[in-house]
């Protein structure tokens, strides 16, 4: 799995001009993508990377502070861009495997306790956020 986590004041998710997730407070926005061989481990680490990475204001994370998160699938992140014009998508797991995989880091995070809105899965999205700092980092499994 590839995430991009962006240190957010808030953010949003639109599609067709409907807010379908959001958290208004300090939190994250976490970007994820599954390859095609993801699996059960890729889904613990990348749980545990988004609530634990000490990243939050003053070195704290999203389990220290109680945090928001906003989980939106992006399977372009596994964009291959080394030859050509145009990104070649190989690597991205397809949206039936992705899609339970996405659904079980949301669910992953909510046992923890967490606050967790999501975008949704293969649609059309719009995204909106003030990134905090800015910071962003990329999580790799």
């Amino acid at each position: 799995m590839r995430t991009v986590l962006q240190r957010v004041t808030r953010a949003r998710v639109t599609v067709d001009g409907a807010a379908v997730g959001s958290i208004d407070r300090p939190g994250l926005l976490a970007l994820v993508a599954c390859a095609a061989d993801d699996g059960a481990e890729d889904v613990a680490t990348t749980a545990r990377k988004i609530a634990e990475l000490r990243i939050l204001e003053g070195e704290t994370s999203v389990a220290d502070t109680g945090a928001a998160v906003l989980v939106v699938s992006q399977f372009t992140l596994y964009g291959e861009t080394v030859k050509g014009r145009r990104p070649s998508w190989g690597r991205a797991a397809p949206g039936h495997v992705a899609e339970p995989l996405v659904e079980a880091v949301v669910a992953d995070l909510r046992a923890r306790g967490l606050e967790v809105a999501t975008g949704a899965f293969g649609a059309q999205m719009q995204v909106e956020l003030v990134n905090d700092g800015p910071f962003t980092v990329i999580v790799d499994t």
